[in-house]
């Protein structure tokens, strides 16, 4: 796991953002700090930080250029499967100076250019630079599990990492009025889109082309897309269905032990850390796991349920028990971190369950993405309930009109459910696609836009056309796979990966995610929803595949979210930091942006 960035200039005024690689490339120290190096050559500038994981030897350094000189590659992410293509490699007479699998994805690439992107099982971003042909390959993984984010203009195409190496670069910033519009009904920006106008993030499964000499992108084009589709058609019974998805994720897990560091895994107590952390148990000896808790909030604290997944798989478990002041401790560090508007509260923890984790393994398995794909959220109970329990609907009105003055919360299990009847009840009365993208956020695009000083037409029609194309695939019909797909796209992409990858490079540790392993993937959206969630259970396949290894309490436990308490912190230790600093009268006026 690493960073990368790199500048291409396109005149003579672009000539000044290659000099400021090894500044941009230091930004990204957090993400890599065991090595650094750069490359320059003409008009190309790459640089890499490197975390080492695998072959911790200087040969596995980067910029890593072929024995000719005309082949270099900067690669952040892992290539799980590289040891079978590396004996592909060798049969061609190819001679290997490492172990890496960086060595084997260029020489891969030498071999076949971008087909060689589907052999790769990982996650990655990527640049390739043909010095003879003058040309930059990018490249990101089939799901955005690794950012990549790319800017251009009339002097210079860029990329990178992070945003914030960018602005080391000097780039101009112009911020967008649609993706604050969305960001204020969703807590974060959606893809392929940035706070700044002329940012974007190259689309999960996709590359890209730059000729140096002709000064523009010759090609992008998509590798993989996930094979979604309204007719399931081939369907194997629930019983096999469960012994192929064993067999896959299982597959998955071995493919993500490999390390040359120490590795464990998060275990949070619900299914999927359950399930992950169970499947590695059984290949790894004394795994050690991680989890978190909350002294101090007694309803967030999941780790007597982690408890009793660790006894049962003989794991050494490690607790970090917080309380709230170790919470307000990193609070700056997150928000410091963090490169553009984001506000899933969550990221607190997991950055603290990060830089304690970090303290023992450098790598970390986790259970990313069997919510979406598998239907694991509160709002896929509730769609599922409108679009199969007709006797369900005028319960839920009823019960809403006779709690009308009452506001509920997330921080008692009353509130949360009067919370939850209110955004139901609301629900009900929209579109199969507006009420997706309503139970996606936390707020409508009316109230978002009273947040502006002034409304402006160009920003809630570009908002709008952005929202359309985010819920196209949303039909409405029995069969749940719209939701999970359009969930895959947006929240996994958006928000969860954002999250993970950020909170985790920042201290330095490398989290891998089995679920999203494309083969698992690809399966997932071979099977009917049915076998996913039905009237009484949610992730149905994969808590029936893997019941022999789920305490029971866990197999029967209801979904709790990695939360922290908002609410109550706003009201007491945060309060003065909110009115007095961040919604100070003045400072606000100042910004001409907000009323």
């Amino acid at each position: 796991m690493c960073g990368i960035v790199g500048v291409i200039s396109k005149s003579e005024n672009g000539k000044i953002f290659l000099e400021k690689i090894s500044a941009a490339t230091d930004c990204l120290a957090q993400r890599g700090p065991d090595d650094s190096g750069i490359y320059k050559h003409n008009h190309v500038a790459l640089g890499h930080r490197r975390l080492s994981i695998i072959d911790v030897s200087d040969a596995g350094a980067q910029p890593m250029s072929d024995p000719s000189g005309r082949f270099t590659i900067i690669f952040n992410g892992e290539f799980f499967n590289f040891k079978e293509h590396r004996k592909f490699v060798l049969s061609k007479g190819i001679k290997l100076f490492s172990e890496s699998d960086t060595e084997v994805l260029l020489q891969l690439y030498i071999l076949e250019k971008e087909k060689c992107l589907e052999r790769v099982n990982g996650f990655f971003s990527l640049a390739i630079y043909d010095k003879l042909e003058e040309e930059v390959f990018i490249a990101r993984d089939r799901f955005g599990v690794k950012p990549l984010l790319v800017y251009e203009d009339d002097d210079a195409f860029m990329f990178s990492s992070e945003m914030k190496a960018l602005m080391k670069l000097g780039i101009k910033k112009e911020l967008d009025g649609a993706s604050l519009l969305s960001y204020f009904q969703l807590n974060y920006i959606p893809s392929p889109h940035s706070i700044f106008k002329n940012i974007r993030k190259l689309s999960p499964g996709t590359f890209l082309k730059f000729s140096v000499k002709n000064k523009k992108a010759i090609e992008e084009k998509s590798f993989y897309t996930i094979p979604y589709s309204e007719k399931i058609t081939n369907v194997s019974s629930y019983h096999a269905a469960q012994k192929k998805l064993y067999s896959l994720l299982d597959a998955a897990v071995q493919r993500r032990l490999i390390s040359d560091v120490p590795l464990g895994s998060f275990l949070s107590g619900g299914v999927d850390s359950s399930v992950i952390s169970g499947l590695a148990s059984k290949h790894t000896k004394h795994l050690k796991t991680f989890s978190i808790g909350f002294r101090d909030e007694p309803m967030f604290d999941e780790t007597q349920y982690a408890q009793l997944v660790a006894k049962k798989h003989k794991t050494d478990h490690t607790v970090f028990s917080l309380t709230n002041e170790d919470l307000f401790e990193v609070l700056h560090d997150v928000l410091n971190y963090i490169d553009e508007p984001f506000a899933d509260s969550s990221a607190l923890n997991v950055f603290i369950l990060s830089r304690h984790t970090r303290k023992h393994v450098t790598v970390a398995l986790s259970g990313d993405g069997a919510d979406e794909l598998f239907g694991g959220y509160n709002k896929h109970r509730a769609e599922w309930l409108l679009r199969n329990d007709s006797r369900f609907a005028p319960g839920i009105k009823l019960f809403s009109a006779v709690l009308k003055n009452f506001s509920g919360s997330r921080n008692t299990k009353a509130g949360n459910r009067i919370r939850q009847i209110h955004r139901f009840a609301e629900g009900m009365k929209l579109s199969a696609a507006e009420r997706y993208w309503r139970w996606c956020g936390f707020t409508d695009a009316n109230i978002a836009e009273d947040l502006f000083l002034k409304k402006e037409k160009d920003r809630r029609e570009e908002f709008e056309k952005r929202k359309s194309q985010l819920t196209k695939n949303i039909n409405g019909k029995q069969d749940l796979n719209d939701v999970f797909y359009s969930d895959v796209n947006l929240v996994l992409q958006s928000d969860m990966l954002t999250k993970v990858d950020l909170m985790s490079m920042a201290n330095s540790l490398e989290v891998r995610t089995p679920f999203l392993d494309y083969e698992v993937v690809d399966f997932a959206f071979a099977l009917p929803s049915s076998y996913k969630i039905d009237k009484a259970v949610q992730k149905k396949i994969v808590k029936d595949a893997f019941k022999n290894l789920l305490p029971e309490d866990i197999y029967n436990r209801k979904k709790q979210g990695f939360e922290v308490p908002l609410l109550k912190w706003f009201r007491t230790e945060l309060k003065s930091m909110i009115t007095d600093d961040l919604l100070n009268d003045n400072f606000i006026r100042e910004q001409n942006l907000f009323n």
